[in-house]
């Protein structure tokens, strides 16, 4: 389908449960994002090194104590906006409790979020997410390139509202950490 014939299509205002029902509709495995703004993102699914990233932090995070309904893949969250939400889908989300069950959770008990850098995502991942996180307060925001060493770039948030990167240092290194010298469990 063309870019116009969707357009014709698509409705003026693109709410939080419209992306929702893009979400579920997709047969490839898309995934549908806004801004606070209204922007709407589309990325591809998830290739076998976005998912080796992603469930090695994971499984790394679950056995260093945190439930598994506090560590989730691909939950969609709730970003408050001055002029509305949007609603982001990070690659993993670590909360202090589990969230309320729904399509878009808020934020309040986010400890961290992670993005894996895809192709074509740079720089959403590295300017739109970072400025839309930390305006959110999520606390931490971790962001996982691929490169040779799937470098991961650890930002915490500041007094100012803004994130400090904390440290970076290749995937490797940090799994031989534990995740309690990087995160705060309570």
């Amino acid at each position: 389908m063309s870019a116009e014939a969707v357009g014709m299509h698509m409705p003026a205002v693109v709410t939080l449960d419209d992306v929702a029902a893009m979400n579920a509709a997709d047969p490839n495995g898309h995934r549908y994002e806004t801004s606070p703004e209204g922007v709407l993102s589309v990325m591809p699914p998830p290739d076998s090194e976005h998912a080796m990233i992603a469930s090695r932090l994971f499984a790394w995070l679950i056995m260093a104590g945190w439930p598994a309904d506090h560590v989730l893949q691909a939950a969609g969250v709730r970003i408050p906006g001055p002029d509305g939400d949007g609603g982001r889908i990070p690659d993993l989300t670590v909360w202090r409790k589990p969230p309320t069950r729904s399509v878009w959770a808020t934020v309040a008990d986010v400890v961290l979020v992670v993005e894996i850098v895809s192709p074509g995502s740079e720089a959403m991942d590295s300017v739109s997410k970072v400025r839309e996180y930390a305006s959110a307060g999520i606390p931490q925001y971790w962001v996982a390139d691929r490169d040779g060493a799937q470098t991961v770039t650890l930002h915490r948030l500041g007094g100012n509202g803004s994130y400090e990167e904390r440290a970076r240092m290749p995937l490797a290194w940090l799994l031989q950490t534990a995740p309690a010298d990087h995160l705060d469990q309570a």
